[in-house]
């Protein structure tokens, strides 16, 4: 289990998600720095107003 926020604990969550590589990218989403993966878990996952 990883810590709230952390880098694994992102990739962690996009996984859920269903997404394992990146949309443009599609290298693996394990090889990109924690602020790529966050802009991504924002813009997938986060559910905003």
């Amino acid at each position: 289990m990883a810590h709230f926020g952390s880098k694994g604990w992102i990739v962690a969550e996009l996984k859920k998600a269903g997404i394992a590589r990146h949309p443009v990218g599609q290298k693996k989403i394990e090889t990109y720095k924690a602020t790529e993966l966050y802009r991504l878990y924002r813009k997938y996952v986060q559910k905003t107003c």
